[in-house]
């Protein structure tokens, strides 16, 4: 393993040039964005401990099925009102140091960009129109007369994004594409970005959990997502 100060490489290719990829795949929550949005909606509604403990829990990957913990955590915000959405992403949703730096340079170098979210699709619409990203998948919340059932919706693909459905979105649009793997990059933080992570040709964890930092052929630990720019030539 090779150390950058704020950066830890293992086995990164030599001469890599962003030019190498072809599409970047990004997970949102505390990776683009600097919020957990689940736990914001659960904060406004008073239920932010309860709701906060599983995400971490499921981060850190003490929880195996992230699809039952996902399912709990949204079962905890029934009843909050809609407009709690628009609060958040106008209050306390930020994008995160570097990010639109990062995804500009993958774009002038000509890559697709993928948002693929275990979030909510309220807010990586928005994300995904902010930075002009090509495609995305998320979880949509239920709502009915206002306010969120605590339910998630079936959608054709399924109801739940988790980290198998995240390795299977960055395979599906590798294929679309004509690309090999090989030359995607997966950006993420938590345990469920390790199936599309490892996946990848690069993998980037933006200030993981130590399970995923281990796993990651770049970890930034230190400074915003412009700092993977340094590993590639100019």
């Amino acid at each position: 393993m090779s150390t950058l100060p704020g950066l830890e490489l293992r086995h990164v290719p030599q001469g890599l040039r962003l030019s190498d990829f072809k599409l970047v795949a990004f997970d949102m929550d505390s990776t683009l964005i600097n919020i957990e949005c689940v736990d914001e909606i659960a904060d406004l509604v008073g239920k932010k401990a309860e709701v906060a403990a599983i995400t971490e829990a499921a981060m850190r990957g003490e929880i195996a099925d992230y699809k039952e913990s996902l399912r709990r955590r949204v079962a905890l915000l029934a009843g909050a009102p809609e407009s709690a959405l628009q609060t958040i992403y106008d209050e306390r949703l930020r994008l995160n140091p570097g990010v639109e730096t990062f995804v500009q340079a993958c774009q002038q170098a000509g890559m697709k960009t993928l948002l693929i979210s275990g979030g909510f699709t309220f807010f990586s619409e928005r994300i995904r129109q902010r930075l002009g990203l090509d495609f995305a998948r998320a979880n949509t919340l239920g709502v009915a007369s206002g306010r969120l059932t605590g339910t998630l919706l079936e959608r054709p693909w399924g109801d739940i994004v988790d980290g198998a459905e995240k390795r299977r979105v960055l395979l599906e649009v590798c294929e679309l594409l004509g690309i090999d793997t090989r030359q995607a990059i997966a950006v993420g933080d938590g345990a469920n970005d390790v199936p599309m992570m490892t996946a990848a040709g690069l993998s980037i964890a933006y200030h993981p959990k130590p399970a995923v930092a281990k796993q990651a052929m770049v970890s930034i630990l230190e400074g915003g997502l412009d700092r993977a720019l340094e590993i590639f030539a100019s």
